[in-house]
C-alpha cells in the first residue's frame, strides 16, 4: 500500500488539480483540515501582487463523502482567480485573438531547456507549469497526508532560518509548543530579533530590483522507529525525504540533522550515543542525525533543512537570447515575488507528510484507519516503544 500525490495545472490556467492515492476509509476531516494550510503557504513578507488575487481554498470532487474518505482517489481543485485575466492567452481551446508567443528565456528558471526539450517556440508553454504556483496543490495533498499522520501522533512543522545572508540563532531542543506562533512572524521566523532583520533585508534588497532565497527548516514528531528501510537505496528515507523536497521549485539543498556541518566534525562529535532505561526503554540523548539512520526512522524528531536559491523572475531582467532571432536580449518580465522562503516552508511541510504519510503506508498498510492504528499500535508493543 502506497500512499501517492499527483499534480496537473498551469500557473494562469483554469486552476490546478491533485489526486491522492492511499489515503485510507474512514479518515474524518473537515474543510480546514484541508484549507488552513493552503491559505499559509500565501503568507510572508516580499509576496507579489498575485497574492492579493488569489485565495486559494481545495474545492473536493472525489474520495470524501460526509466529512470521511471514502478508501479511493481523493481530487482536489484549486481555483486560479486570476485566469479570469489570462483567459485568452491561456483557454484550452483556440481563441479568435492574436496571442504573442514569448521567446526571452529566463536564466535559473525551466524557460530554455524546457522549450529545447519539447520542441517548443513558446516559453510560455515551459513557464506556466514549471511555476511555483503548483505547489499549491501539492499543499492542498500534503495537508491530506498531515491529517492522516495526526491520526497517528504525528505532527509536521516549519520554521525559516535564514534569508539572504540573515540567520537566526539555531534552536536545536525545539519542542511541537514552540511553533504555536511561527506564522505570526512576516516570514515565519521564531526568533523575533531575526525576524525583523530578514524583514530588513527583503525591503533592502527588493530596492535594489533583487531576489533573496534562504533555508527554512521541517520537523516532525511522534514517529516511531524503522520507517524506511536499509535493505535498497529505494525505501531508505533519507533518500525518499531528499528527491521530495528537492523538486520544490528553486531548491537547492537538503540536510538531514546536522547536514553539511557533519562533514568537518570527528565521528564522536556527531553520531548519537543509545541509552536504554526501564523508564524510557531505549532513547538518544541527542538528535544530531536529524531522526535518520540507516534510511531509517530512529523514534527521534526528524529534523531536515532545506536551501532555496533566489527566484529567478527579476524586476529587472537579466541577459537572456531572443529564440527566435538568436538576438540578445532581456529576459522576460514577469510578475513575481521578491522571496517566498516562508511560503516555501509550508510546502515543504506538505512534502515531508506525504513522504512520511507513505512510509506508515508501506509498512502498516490498511484499507480502514482504524486498521492502521491497530496494525501500528502491534507494532509499538513488539519493540517495546514507549513515547
Amino acid at each position: 500500500m502506497e500512499l501517492r500525490l499527483t499534480t496537473a495545472g498551469e500557473s494562469h490556467g483554469p486552476g490546478l488539480t491533485c489526486i491522492v492515492e492511499g489515503v485510507p476509509a474512514g479518515l474524518r476531516l473537515t474543510p480546514e483540515d484541508l484549507d488552513h494550510d493552503l491559505a499559509r503557504r500565501q503568507l510572508g513578507h516580499g509576496r507579489g501582487g498575485r497574492m492579493k488575487i488569489e485565495q486559494d481554498r481545495a474545492i473536493v470532487t472525489a474520495g470524501i463523502r460526509h466529512g470521511r474518505t471514502l478508501g479511493g482517489p481523493i481530487a482536489l481543485q484549486v481555483t486560479n482567480r486570476d485566469y479570469a485575466n489570462w483567459e485568452e492567452r491561456m483557454n484550452p481551446w483556440p481563441v479568435e485573438a492574436e496571442v504573442p508567443e514569448v521567446h526571452l528565456p529566463r536564466p535559473g528558471h525551466a524557460d530554455l531547456a524546457g522549450a529545447m526539450k519539447f520542441g517548443l517556440s513558446d516559453v510560455r508553454d515551459v513557464l506556466e507549469r514549471a511555476s511555483a504556483r503548483e505547489t499549491a496543490a501539492r499543499v492542498a495533498g500534503g495537508a491530506l497526508a498531515k491529517a492522516f499522520l495526526r491520526e497517528l501522533g504525528v505532527r509536521v512543522f516549519s520554521h525559516v532560518i535564514q534569508i539572504n545572508a540573515v540567520r537566526a540563532p539555531a534552536r536545536p531542543e525545539l519542542e511541537p509548543e514552540d511553533f504555536a506562533g511561527v506564522d505570526e512572524s512576516p516570514v515565519r521566523c521564531l526568533d523575533p530579533e531575526a525576524s525583523a532583520a530578514m524583514v530588513e533585508e527583503i525591503n533592502r534588497l527588493r530596492k535594489a530590483n533583487e531576489s533573496l532565497g534562504g533555508i527554512f527548516e521541517v520537523r516532525a514528531y511522534g514517529l516511531v522507529p524503522g520507517l524506511g528501510s536499509h535493505v535498497s537505496w529505494q525505501e531508505r528515507l533519507d533518500g525518499r525525504l531528499g528527491g521530495a523536497l528537492l523538486s520544490i521549485h528553486a531548491m537547492k539543498g537538503v540536510g538531514i540533522g546536522e547536514g553539511f556541518e557533519m562533514a568537518g566534525k570527528p565521528g564522536s562529535e556527531v553520531h548519537d550515543e543509545i541509552f536504554w532505561s526501564k523508564d524510557r526503554g531505549y532513547h538518544r540523548e541527542t538528535n544530531r542525525s536529524g531522526g535518520l539512520e540507516g534510511g531509517m526512522t530512529t523514534g527521534e524528531p526528524l529534523v531536515v533543512t532545506v536551501a532555496m536559491k533566489p527566484l529567478p523572475t527579476l524586476t529587472k531582467p537579466l541577459r537572456s537570447v531572443d529564440i527566435a532571432t538568436k538576438e540578445p536580449a532581456e529576459a522576460l518580465r514577469e510578475r513575481t515575488d521578491s522571496t517566498t522562503v516562508p511560503a516555501a516552508g509550508v510546502v515543504g511541510e506538505a512534502m515531508v507528510a506525504l513522504v512520511l504519510g507513505d512510509a506508515y503506508r508501506r509498512k502498516f498498510g490498511g484499507d480502514h484507519i482504524g486498521d492502521v492504528r491497530a496494525a501500528l499500535g502491534a507494532y509499538r508493543e513488539r519493540i517495546d516503544w514507549r513515547r
